[in-house]
């Protein structure tokens, strides 16, 4: 019995293809939402030092802040300046849109608080 195995590696590519992109969107989503979540961070920490150390170089907080999210487009109303008895205070919260292909746009919220006294 003679048989013919030639589209034997086309039909498995064909399986593994959606998971393999589905893994990869994965991970790029997941290095995105951290990069966020670091900038936000970075921002917090950089705003609230400024806030403390020498008010007259950034009197506008959240805008410092935003610029220095590593460049990610978070606009200035995410963050928030705050003076708590632990000193100058500033908080993140900002909605991340993960890129799909095919479920719906799912969001997760992610906040970044610092304080640094005065």
């Amino acid at each position: 019995m003679i048989r013919h195995e030639g589209g034997a590696s086309v039909v498995e590519f064909a399986l593994i293809l959606p998971v393999f992109i589905a893994f990869v969107f994965g991970m790029i989503n997941c290095g995105l939402l951290l990069w966020t979540q670091l900038g936000l961070e970075h921002g917090v920490v950089a705003a609230s030092r400024c806030a403390a150390i020498n008010p007259s170089t950034c009197p506008d907080v959240p805008a410092y802040a935003a610029a220095e999210a590593y460049g990610l487009p978070i606009p200035k109303m995410a963050f928030t300046k705050t003076m708590p008895e632990c000193g100058d205070q500033v908080v993140a919260s900002y909605g991340f849109k993960f890129i799909t292909l095919i479920f719906p746009t799912m969001n997760v919220t992610l906040a970044a608080r610092s304080c640094y006294p005065t």
